[in-house]
């Protein structure tokens, strides 16, 4: 019978199993952003299981990255939106628009 590979999602278990030393190694303020990696890593688990990666720390890494990326777009879109409203409320001040 052939053999058949570990779930992503095993892998993962079992790589955040081997880097609990340096979990315990970080600072008490930095445990919580560990714990998001690997919580981001979880999200992306389906998209990872297709990866079918001999080294599953790569589609870890890779699902990490992607999560990482969707948040710096949606700060960036947020920054976007403030610096506009804020913008626009310059031109309001300037023009004496919304005054009484």
């Amino acid at each position: 019978m052939g053999r058949t590979n570990g779930t992503y999602r095993q892998h993962l278990d079992a790589y955040e199993q081997r880097c609990q030393s340096f979990r315990r190694a970080l600072r008490r303020e930095r445990k919580p952003d560990f714990d998001r990696v690997f919580e981001r890593a979880r999200n992306h688990a389906h998209a990872a299981g297709h990866l079918n990666a001999p080294d599953p720390e790569r589609a870890a890494i890779l699902s990490v990255l992607v999560a990482q990326e969707a948040a710096i777009r949606d700060l960036r879109e947020q920054l976007a939106d403030l610096q506009q409203a804020a913008d626009g409320a310059e031109i309001e001040e300037a023009t004496g628009a919304g005054a009484d």
